[in-house]
């Protein structure tokens, strides 16, 4: 392993500290777009009406 002298603790919460957030926004990320498709799907179900617009000039 490498030696990371005095500061080896600091360091290894550090990265775990990383870690954790990382994997915190991943979850956070799969949960919303969860959520998301669902109100889609509600969406698509009551089949409403897409707006247009007037002219695409």
């Amino acid at each position: 392993m490498i030696d990371l002298g005095p500061h080896a603790i600091f360091i290894i919460w550090a990265y775990f500290g990383v870690a954790l957030g990382v994997f915190g926004l991943i979850g956070w990320t799969l949960l919303d777009a969860r959520a998301t498709a669902r109100k889609l799907a509600a969406l698509e179900a009551r089949k409403a009406p897409r707006r247009t617009p007037e002219s695409t000039l």
